[in-house]
């Protein structure tokens, strides 16, 4: 038996304090590995696992065989390995929960990055995330994750700022001025077409629809009630309110952007580029709106509820795929090729 494992019965920060980086992680794996998980997005743990006698991997492990001594073990850990890092990682912000952070301290990170370790300040208080499968999932095999009744409004202020940090990071990779969340400026002054460069067709729906949540709309859509409900500013009205003539403007400039992307998929080709930091449910979405602009009908709940809630989705039970343009066609390749890659992007433990 390795010395890390004989250690972690006792376990304390003393004993941590003069480890490495490389061996706290090896530690950590040896907590998991005790019950038998495997590790096979990380193979350094995965290879100091195999070359110890006691270890049996099992594909049927599970987060529930952990002990509360293990959790404990883990918490102090995962607290060490935060302190060594030069910047913030996926799974440090538990420990950046009373701690402020800057866009120095923060660091470079890929888009699919900086979108984990957002959410990942709302899954501490337990947020489920019904409209993105592979958060759902990714926070589903944190030790520490448990799913239960979001509020908000539990937010400390720190945790609001470091949302707001991470926020800014994300908007100055992609060279955006406005993401989901945002509108609030913009219900008293004017929205213009150059502000929604670079703004995904996803994101501008909830945009437009954002000018009717910050006015207390009530939304039949799930998908879009679900997502407002996250916020602790949206309080559903008892009447659906009117909106003014310059939010009405606003949503109209949107609206607009949003039709030019949607005709370009017909018209222009997808770089690949263009679609960095999607997670597969997002690709997903985007490539069958080429089918569903042609009227496709959809077997799968989440995309015919998704395009139902567009006036200009038309379902046409004769549709056939030969109806798509040679455009088209290689678009939904593009996106159906990055779709099927897109899980192994979260290649980090977290």
């Amino acid at each position: 038996m390795s010395l890390f494992v004989l250690l972690l019965a006792l376990l304390t920060p003393a004993d941590l304090s003069n480890k490495s980086l490389a061996e706290l992680r090896l530690m950590r794996g040896e907590v998991f590995g005790r019950h038998g998980r495997i590790f096979g997005t990380d193979k350094d743990i995965d290879r100091h696992l195999r070359a110890q006698s006691w270890y049996k991997p099992s594909r049927d492990y599970t987060n529930d065989e952990l002990t509360d001594d293990d959790r404990r073990s883990l918490d102090l850990i995962r607290e060490a390995e935060a302190k060594h890092h030069e910047h913030v990682e996926p799974g440090d912000m538990r420990w950046w929960q009373t701690r402020e952070l800057t866009e120095e301290k923060l660091g470079e990170h890929s888009g699919v990055e900086l979108r984990v370790m957002l959410a990942e300040i709302e899954a501490i208080h337990g947020k489920t995330f019904e409209d993105s499968p592979t958060l759902q999932r990714y926070f589903g095999d944190r030790y520490w994750y448990e799913a239960k009744k979001y509020d908000a409004k539990a937010l400390s202020a720190t945790e609001r700022h470091n949302m707001a940090v991470i926020e800014s990071a994300m908007k100055k990779q992609r060279k955006v001025v406005l993401l989901p969340g945002d509108m609030a400026a913009y219900l008293d002054k004017p929205i213009t077409p150059a502000m929604l460069d670079g703004v995904g067709l996803h994101e501008l729906r909830l945009l437009r629809n954002e000018i009717y949540a910050r006015r207390g709309w009530s939304f039949k859509s799930a998908w879009l009630a679900n997502w407002f409900a996250g916020y602790d500013w949206y309080t559903p009205a008892e009447k659906q309110p009117v909106l003014t003539k310059l939010q009405l403007n606003n949503v109209e400039v949107i609206s607009a952007r949003e039709r030019e992307l949607h005709d370009a998929l017909a018209t222009k080709n997808i770089e690949p580029s263009m679609l960095e930091g999607l997670f597969t449910e997002d690709l997903k979405r985007l490539r069958n709106e080429v089918y569903a602009r042609h009227g496709r009908t959809f077997k799968d709940k989440e995309l015919n509820e998704y395009f139902t809630s567009f006036g200009w989705y038309k379902p046409d039970p004769a549709f056939k795929e030969a109806s798509l343009s040679p455009i088209e066609l290689a678009n939904v390749d593009v996106i159906r090729r990055l779709e099927e890659g897109a899980d192994s992007r979260i290649s980090f433990e977290g």
